[in-house]
């Protein structure tokens, strides 16, 4: 740290959630004024300053994107990188970031499945499968609900997907109460606004395709799948998960449904919660009848959990709000940043 701020990099800040990360550094007051890298294919975007790509961040003064450079990261004094890059981006990179002795944090999906079954989704080619196999084992998933103390020591820490985050904060409490009737099976049914599906283009997300629209993708095959069996330690077969894409920019809820192995009060569910998340600054539990809607967490890095009991108090309906951004993206990799670093959690958040 220099003059008592740390010095950061963003390499990928031209996309959704690297424009969030950076506009949450440059107000972060323990953060310098953060490094913006791009890689050399991203020179096609024929833009020298961010600006230049975000007009809305134009007037206050600039923000140049730099090559890649490890011996300049060095000499500038970055002490933590964070990657928005595409998946495979991230799986060669960490290996050179780490050996330079730089931390970590990925926002991408390259670290953050310990089974080899779950990674094969993302069919990474590691041109050393040790030294792979090595910083995977190391790789803290970076969920501070669930792992704030691995997270504070961490060198690598894999930030979640949004899906898997918005899923596996509503069912943890019950999973861990051991409450939920597993053999009967958990249903999530999943939706996400377009900036879920990052900033390159498709012949699914054009206007045209979402615009008044609601459609299913992946079923049985999302990449968070993975993520969400292996946080929870439950197997693949008892889960059925499937997301939506919904005709809003962004934004994520999750209706989640399960049988519970005992008959349960709706105070017995509620403090079920208020428990696991006491002292918890970003989970918000809403009392029976009220639930999360998208619009009370969209722009802030809350997880807004509620939940309706059936009257034979054992079916459970779970809804779980975020927006997929920043709970789902940057606002956790800074929350994490806070955590690896000693400050509050809420630090730089709102």
């Amino acid at each position: 740290m220099r003059n008592g701020k740390l010095k950061t990099a963003v390499l990928g800040a031209t996309g959704y959630s690297g424009l969030e990360l950076t506009r949450i550094l440059l107000r972060h007051p323990r953060v310098e004024k953060p490094v913006l890298l791009r890689r050399s294919s991203d020179k096609a975007i024929g833009a020298a300053d961010l600006a230049d790509i975000f007009p809305a961040l134009s007037g206050n003064g600039g923000y140049p994107l730099h090559s890649l450079s490890w011996p300049s990261l060095k000499q500038q004094g970055i002490e933590l990188l964070f990657l928005a890059t595409p998946h495979e981006v991230s799986r060669s990179l960490v290996p050179e970031a780490v050996a330079q002795g730089l931390r970590v944090i990925d926002l991408s999906g390259a670290w953050r499945l310990k089974e080899e079954q779950h990674r094969a989704v993302y069919n990474f080619a590691d041109s050393d499968a040790a030294a792979a196999d090595e910083l995977t084992r190391k790789a803290v998933y970076g969920l501070p609900e669930l792992h704030a103390d691995r997270v504070a020591d961490a060198q690598l820490v894999a930030n979640p997907g949004c899906y898997a985050t918005s899923v596996i904060l509503a069912l943890a409490p019950l999973l861990k109460a051991d409450v939920v009737d597993r053999t009967r099976g958990i249903i999530s049914d999943s939706k996400s606004g377009v900036s879920g599906a990052g900033k390159e283009p498709t012949a699914k997300t054009h206007f045209v395709s979402v615009a008044d629209n609601l459609s299913a993708y992946s079923v049985f095959n999302h990449r968070h799948t993975g993520e969400i069996v292996e946080q929870l330690a439950i197997d693949g077969s008892e889960l059925m998960f499937t997301p939506h894409l919904l005709p809003i920019p962004r934004g994520i809820l999750s209706t989640i449904y399960v049988h519970l192995n005992r008959k349960m009060t709706p105070l017995e569910v509620e403090g079920c919660f208020r428990n696991f998340y006491a002292g918890k600054r970003w989970v918000r539990i809403f009392p029976t009848p009220k639930l999360p809607q998208v619009q009370f967490s969209l722009n802030t890095n809350y997880c807004d959990i509620g939940f309706c009991l059936a009257e034979d108090g054992r079916r459970l309906v779970l809804v779980s709000c975020i927006d997929n951004l920043l709970k789902g993206a940057a606002g956790q990799a800074v929350q994490n940043m806070n955590l690896m670093y000693g400050w509050g959690e809420e630090e730089g958040l709102q």
